[in-house]
């Protein structure tokens, strides 16, 4: 009981924060909350104007009064269904630009968020709450709080309507209204949990999906079939059983509505015409508006427990995801320096870092890298190599110590003014749906084609993307499956040359070629690595003999530092033995 408050109040401040929305469409909002308002009084004008027609006109045959006033109850209707229609339109409309606008605005602070937010969150998730859950926002406007509000008032209206014609009549119908609201709590609260429990299943079936269906490869390559299979199952199933109890709940309720609705509308008929029969207030006219009256009232008080679930359900989609715009993992971009170019001098000073906790993955690290050369890192798995380039990047911050580029340090740069200046080629290689000119240029419009063209020629690529059809047109698809891993790494090459970085970053570039293709990486290496500062994280021994500098890691401290004839010098030195069991049989 002492959370239950608590909740509240959370549920109040989100809502808050939803509504806060909707501020940049002020007209659109006013518009339909006074549509709102007035479909109250639209809508009990109809009863009111039967009861009429029968009390002062059927009983007296009085047949042109009669016309008449079917002709304006007939314009009343044609009026109110405008009404709605504006209403539904505008505030559909409305929620679908808040929407809209919030989509841009997740996506883009996910664009800001440090790599380490999508080390821990399944992409299936994130997708979740960019589509799934911001859909449901559109529910808090189009079906929420401001239909709500328009039911309130109908409810409202229709109580006093029913008081005025006949006080007696109206206690008679309220009879059985404690029974519905007892069913209306009951409903509400079973169908939130339901609602809650569908959501976790989707968003399980998403995350789920995306990392099957990305990872297929590997599912078919070791028959993982049946077991995958069997695993959606489950999770479908559940997604079944969330979505069966919604619905179970939704056939027990309304069923039972209309029976209270129909015992109410008895003991009215039974007790109105004993009093028509007695002349004791109550009309004729007043008994055949009140059936009207109560459908009217009970109507909007049925589906409030729905919209009510309705607008819960869209607040726990908003929690959801002002938990990702409020999440402050963000690197800081307090930097103003933003050069056009770099010299491209790199220094560490006793730097480390960890990506957990005190678990250091670099230890009081530090070396130098001077204009134009170029530094192999080599090492066994896990000791550090690509975090160092992570690091240069900001993908991630070094928690202790320094690194200057240009004697400069990294965090007094414009985070992307510096990332514009460098350029990584990673061992896998990522190509987005789309064009091989998308994928070189990413669609920057200061890139021309032209552009790309030159650089192609001039890493060796040129020659096979004009025999792909279509050209440089031609459609990768999904992560380049189209094509092979030397055409992939080729097109990284360009389009890291392509847009002329003063420092080059290349990690593993040519673990995963074959040895025939690998004449044609290393000269598109070389001319990427041509007059440019150059940190190479090294697999094969030809990517490392022309080094200036070659730095040996172990468990993120260095070992050995130096060219590669000096480092071969030493008898049993870690660069010596890692050659001899990892690039010896290349250099032979």
């Amino acid at each position: 009981m002492a959370q239950k408050p608590a909740q509240k109040k959370f549920d109040l401040d989100t809502l808050k924060r939803v509504l806060v929305l909707a501020f940049p469409y002020k007209k659109v909002t006013a518009i339909a909350v006074l549509l709102a308002v007035l479909l109250a009084p639209l809508g009990i004008a109809q009863p009111a104007l039967v009861q009429l027609m029968i009390d002062d006109y059927v009983l007296v045959g009085d047949i042109s009064g009669l016309t008449y006033w079917a002709m304006v109850v007939t314009v009343l209707l044609i009026v109110q269904a405008l009404t709605r229609y504006a209403f539904i339109y505008s505030s559909n409309w409305l929620g679908q630009s808040i929407i809209r606008d919030l989509r841009v605005r997740v996506f883009k602070h996910i664009n800001s968020l440090k790599l380490s937010y999508f080390d821990k969150t399944p992409i299936g998730t994130s997708t979740t709450r960019t589509i799934s859950d911001i859909q449901s926002i559109n529910s808090v406007f189009a079906e929420g709080v401001i239909t709500i509000v328009a039911d309130l008032l109908m409810i409202f209206a229709v109580l006093g309507i029913m008081v005025y014609t006949s006080w007696r009549l109206t206690l008679i119908c309220l009879t059985t209204m404690p029974f519905l609201i007892l069913a209306s709590y009951v409903f509400k609260e079973a169908v939130k949990k339901s609602y809650q429990q569908v959501r976790t299943q989707i968003q399980k079936m998403n995350a789920f999906l995306q990392e099957r269906i990305t990872g297929m490869r590997i599912v078919q390559f070791f028959n993982a079939e049946k077991q995958e299979r069997e695993s959606f199952a489950k999770i479908n199933a559940g997604l079944r059983k969330a979505n069966i109890n919604a619905i179970l709940y939704y056939a027990i309720f309304f069923p039972t509505v209309d029976l209270i609705a129909a015992a109410s509308l008895a003991l009215m008929v039974w007790w109105g015409a004993q009093d028509v029969a007695r002349a004791g207030g109550v009309t004729l006219g007043a008994l055949v508006a009140f059936p009207i009256y109560i459908n009217m009232l009970f109507r909007p008080i049925r589906v409030l427990a729905d919209k009510f679930n309705t607008l819960q359900m869209g607040l726990v989609a908003a929690e959801r995801i002002f938990a990702v715009v409020d999440r402050t993992d963000q690197i800081e971009n307090n930097g103003s320096i933003a050069p056009e170019r770099l010299e491209g001098k790199v220094s560490f000073k006793n730097v480390w870092f960890a990506y957990v906790g005190n678990n250091w993955i670099l230890k009081d690290l530090s070396f130098e890298l001077k204009k134009n050369e170029t530094l192999a890192i080599v090492g066994s798995t896990g000791s550090g190599k690509t975090t160092i380039t992570n690091i240069i990047n900001r993908f991630y911050e070094y928690q202790k110590g320094d690194i200057c580029i240009d004697d400069t340090p990294l965090r007094d740069y414009e985070m992307y003014a510096l990332r514009s200046r460098m350029a990584m080629v990673l061992q896998d290689v990522f190509l987005f749906t789309g064009s091989v000119l998308d994928n070189i240029s990413l669609r920057d419009p200061e890139i021309t084609r032209e552009q790309v063209i030159d650089a192609a020629k001039l890493i060796g690529a040129h020659e096979f993307i004009e025999k792909l059809p279509g050209g440089y047109d031609y459609d990768v698809q999904e992560r380049g499956a189209t094509l092979s891993m030397g055409q992939r790494q080729l097109i990284s090459f360009v389009r890291a040359l392509v847009f002329d970085p003063d420092i080059l970053i290349l990690d593993e570039a040519t673990s995963s070629v074959d040895p025939e293709t690998e004449g044609v990486i290393q000269h598109a290496i070389e001319k990427l690595m041509d007059a440019r500062t150059s940190i190479v994280i090294a697999h094969r021994l030809s990517t490392i003999r022309n080094a200036n500098n070659i730095m040996v890691l172990e468990k993120g401290e260095i070992r050995e530092f130096g060219p590669h004839d000096e480092l071969m010098g030493l008898k049993d030195g870690r660069y010596r033995k890692l050659y001899d069991m990892q690039f010896l049989e290349v250099a032979e």
